[in-house]
């Protein structure tokens, strides 16, 4: 029987058509340590890691049964894929089950900054009689009719695509490689060179996967090319923004305002970003509600069970 070892503790009772099948070791409790899952390594068929757990070429070369590592996330890159796939071993991602959920935060954070949302609640909390509420007093910015770049036009950057043209939006995007004229046609999308992106949009989405070209993609460079009023959205990776050069321009206006659901340096934004009023932060909530973990659970199964059985597609990751 193969043998799976799930790396996290989490809705249990959804990896029922794994347990029917196999035997499945889950930790009890707590996640499985980076140690413990070293000493357990060795004798799994498969390995199935939340997208924090790092499976590094030490996990790897511990793992002498390793077939098959389904990875519960759409990004990857806490697996070294290019040493999984130099020694056999197959890698999986969830990428389905996060599209339409992360767009809607992406959206969500530039009608946030644009009206001000989050900003005119703590006001009204903290300053309570005191704050201004003249017609004049609090004015926000329209989306309707503004340009929104996209920096990545893989699925979520579709689907945000789509969802912004719904609001009235134009949209422009750059993107590795362009995409063919019909599906340009078919989502009403313009191409432009990075530097035009950056200098055009009045919103800019961060949607690219991180990899060493992406890495501060946005730098003190590129904020010096955006307009003074632009707003800048990151639901994608943290590192593909220089933080400290975000907040040398948020302080001197050099754009407008940022949202973010996700930080360079880990789970916490700088401290300065926490002082800035023209700031949203959310905690890497893209895909935080229960029916999408639900769905990328059952994501991981299909994987594991299609590559075993060879009974259903899988979501291959077939490059680093």
């Amino acid at each position: 029987m193969m043998k799976i070892l799930i790396t996290y503790d989490m809705l249990r009772d959804a990896y029922t058509e794994l347990t029917k099948r196999y035997d499945v070791c889950f930790p009890d409790g707590r996640d499985f340590t980076y140690n413990e899952i070293l000493e357990r390594i060795p004798d799994y068929d498969v390995l199935c890691p939340m997208f924090d757990f790092p499976v590094d070429k030490q996990v790897i070369d511990h793992a002498a049964n390793l077939k098959l590592i389904a990875n519960y996330a759409v990004g990857y890159n806490n697996i070294d894929v290019a040493y999984a796939l130099e020694r056999g071993i197959t890698v999986t991602n969830t990428p389905e089950p996060v599209i339409a959920p992360t767009a809607n935060l992406a959206l969500g954070l530039m009608i946030d900054l644009a009206r001000r949302i989050t900003e005119c609640d703590r006001k009204l909390r903290t300053e309570k009689t005191s704050m201004k509420i003249g017609v004049m007093e609090n004015l926000g910015a329209q989306i309707t009719g503004r340009t929104l770049g996209i920096l990545g036009m893989g699925r979520i950057g579709k689907a945000l695509c789509r969802r912004a043209g719904a609001c009235g939006m134009n949209v422009i995007y750059h993107n590795r490689r362009p995409l063919d004229v019909e599906e340009e046609t078919k989502l009403n999308v313009i191409y432009v060179p990075f530097n035009k992106l950056l200098e055009e949009s009045d919103f800019l989405s961060l949607n690219a996967p991180f990899t060493s070209e992406t890495y501060h993609i946005i730098d003190e460079k590129a904020f010096s090319l955006m307009k003074p009023s632009a707003f800048l959205i990151n639901t994608a990776r943290g590192p593909l923004i220089d933080e400290y050069a975000l907040v040398n321009a948020l302080k001197n206006n050099h754009i407008c305002g940022a949202g973010l659901d996700v930080f360079e340096f880990g789970d916490y934004p700088l401290p300065d970003l926490l002082e800035l009023e023209n700031v949203v932060l959310t905690p890497h909530i893209g895909t935080q509600t229960l029916d999408v973990r639900l769905d990328m659970i059952h994501a991981v199964c299909n994987n594991v069970i299609g590559f075993i059985e060879n009974d259903r597609s899988i979501s291959r990751v077939i490059k680093p």
